[in-house]
Order: C-alpha cells, then structure tokens, then sequence
C-alpha cells in the first residue's frame, strides 16, 4: 500500500461509522477506531448484547429502505468503513440488490456530510467478469470512485481469523470425512489475510486524506492442494484428498447444500479460485502467517461447522426483535452427519 497520502490529525474527538461492527470484519475495525479514541457507531441488523463492543458503539439500523434513517445516523460523522455485501443470492437478499443497496448507503453518507470511505471489496473485480460477485463488487468501486467522498477501497483475497468460515469449515470436514473433494488438480493459488491485518489496514485508510486502491494480501501464497494439506496436517486428519471434476464438484456441493440448510460454495466461488482470483498480484500488505496461526489454533479449528445461513437467519430473526432465539443447525447436521463424510467438499467464503 501506498504509505504517502497525509493522515488527518483532528482536533476533536473523530467520529465513524462502520457497517457490521459486531461481525467479523467490522468488530476488528472498531475495536482499532475505540482504541484510537474514536467514538464509533454502526450500521447493522446484528445487535449482539453479548459483544464486548455492545455498549461501546451506538447502534443504528442499517435500513436502506429508509435513507432519512441512513442519512441521519451517519450525519456528523468523518469516516464510514463499510463492510457490507451478501456471499450469494439468497430469496431476495441478492447480489445485484446488493449493489443498489451499496449505492444507496453511498448516497446516504453524502448527504449526511461524511467526508471519507474505506470500503472493502475483493481482489480481481473487473466491470466484465462473466461472474456476477466480481462484477458487483466491480460496480460498486466504480460508483464510490464516481461520488464525492474521498475513499479507500481494500481489495481483500480471502480472510482468516477466529469466526471465519472458509479455514474452520476445510478443517471440519478433513476432521470428519474420509474424502476430502477439490475442484481439479488444486494447482491454483490463494493469497489469505489476517482479517486484523485487514483492518489495521482499513483505519490506517481512513486516517488519510488521499484517494487509493490497494491490494489487501497476506504475505503467504499457497496452491489450493498445499492449503488443504496445512490444514489436514495440523489437525491430524487422515482424510483422502480427491480432484474432482469442477461440474462434479458443483454438483455435490448442491446436493450437500440441501442437506445441510446450508450454501457450502457457489459457481462463482469455484470458478473464481480456479482462474486464480483470490491471488493478489501487488506486494503483500498483510503481515500475519496463516501457516502459524492455523498451528496456533489447531486444537479448536473445525471442532464445529460453522453455517453461512444460520449467521443470516439470526440475523434477520434478531432485525425483526427476536433477539433470545438460538438458532443452530446442529439437529439438522447430526442427521447429515454420516451422508457429508461421504463426500468432505470446500467451502468457499467471500470477504466480511
């Protein structure tokens, strides 16, 4: 990353808004801003009165049907990190309303006089990529590039940290199954961070004044074969790993899917890894090994699954005021216990 543009030095106490900040990205980003001596509030669906951050940031409802409400939740505000985007369509949660909802928040932030965005986006997104994660993601840079706010946009690969999906979930399944299925010969690379290196990243952007774009990549490239095998070495698997034809691979992750109530990866998340997308093809900026921390937490890694669409029922029965609910999949994955074993299949995570 560029380390030239100059960082703003306010007199008074900095106010910022980051979306999510009780998820997995946006928790890191505000425990830093709380740290610096920011007060902070967030946009969310979340609540979580259990969080550490709970009572440290002011909550707002992250609603964009509402943009009187969006606008003055930001207003007085400096920076706004946003963290908001969808893995994959889901009923009428899908990528494309993810893109008007995106724009919609942009809006909002300019009209409530926010100055400045850092914004996190995936590495590779291209306005013409013939899948429609890449191309969201693309439109929406374009479209913050083209308001008046200053911004910084990070370009993550994929994350890692306690409570992501992608590493737990390779690691419960090489735990349990016997065949662990990959998409061809996993010759292709994969570039992770350090979802705390993303943002330390991310608040060191929004204390600078200048306009950049930046690759946000660990400092470790694997093959997608070498990562399976880290991760099946460190928690003592003795799990088969199987090339699999991509169709094949499709194929099974929609039968488990159903099985599971769960979305284990989609065709954009198969066919982005393989064309080698989730590399970054600047210098890294992320400075934690995933190689050490997955041996650091190897003895809790992949002890549970962790469901994609359990994280979002939650919270959409907690944004309908269901906030005691406990909501698990635990019933339905001890019936689907056996039958997933039979085929361990990936589970792609986008970014946070």
């Amino acid at each position: 990353m560029d380390t030239e543009g100059k960082a703003s030095s306010p007199a008074e106490t900095r106010t910022s808004v980051v979306t999510g900040a009780f998820g997995f990205s946006g928790q890191q980003i505000a425990k830093r801003l709380l740290r610096q001596g920011e007060n902070v509030r967030t946009l969310t669906n979340h609540p979580r009165p259990e969080s550490p951050l709970y009572r440290r940031v002011q909550p707002f409802p992250l609603d964009f049907g509402n943009s009187e409400e969006l606008i003055a939740s930001m207003r007085g505000a400096t920076v706004l990190y946003n963290t908001y985007w969808v893995r994959f369509s889901y009923g009428e949660t899908t990528l494309e309303r993810a893109v008007s909802n995106t724009k919609t928040l942009v809006r909002a932030a300019e009209s409530a006089g926010v100055k400045r965005i850092v914004h996190v986006s995936i590495a590779n997104p291209a306005m013409d990529s013939p899948l429609t994660y890449y191309r969201g993601k693309a439109e929406v840079e374009e479209a913050i590039r083209q308001s008046s706010l200053s911004y910084a946009i990070l370009r993550p690969a994929v994350l890692f940290g306690k409570g992501d999906i992608l590493i737990n979930n390779i690691a419960f399944l090489l735990r349990h199954s016997p065949v662990f299925a990959i998409p061809g010969n996993g010759a292709y690379r994969i570039q992770p961070i350090f979802v705390g290196d993303l943002a330390e990243l991310a608040v060191e952007g929004g204390n600078r004044t200048d306009n950049f774009i930046a690759d946000a990549a660990g400092p470790e490239i694997y093959t997608y074969l070498d990562l399976v095998k880290l991760i099946r070495s460190a928690v003592g698997s003795k799990s088969w790993i199987l090339p699999v034809g991509p169709a094949t691979l499709n194929y099974a992750s929609k039968a488990l899917s159903k099985l599971l109530g769960d979305v284990l990866l989609t065709d954009d998340e198969i066919e982005g890894l393989m064309a080698e997308l989730l590399v970054s093809h600047a210098p890294p900026t992320g400075h934690t090994s995933l190689a050490a921390w997955i041996q650091t937490h190897a003895g809790t890694l992949g002890r549970s699954y962790a469901s994609e669409l359990a994280r979002l029922m939650v919270i959409i029965l907690r944004a309908t005021s269901f906030f005691e609910w406990n909501f698990s999949f635990r019933w339905k994955l001890r019936g689907a216990h056996r039958q997933c074993m039979a085929c361990g299949i990936l589970q792609l995570c986008a970014v946070l």
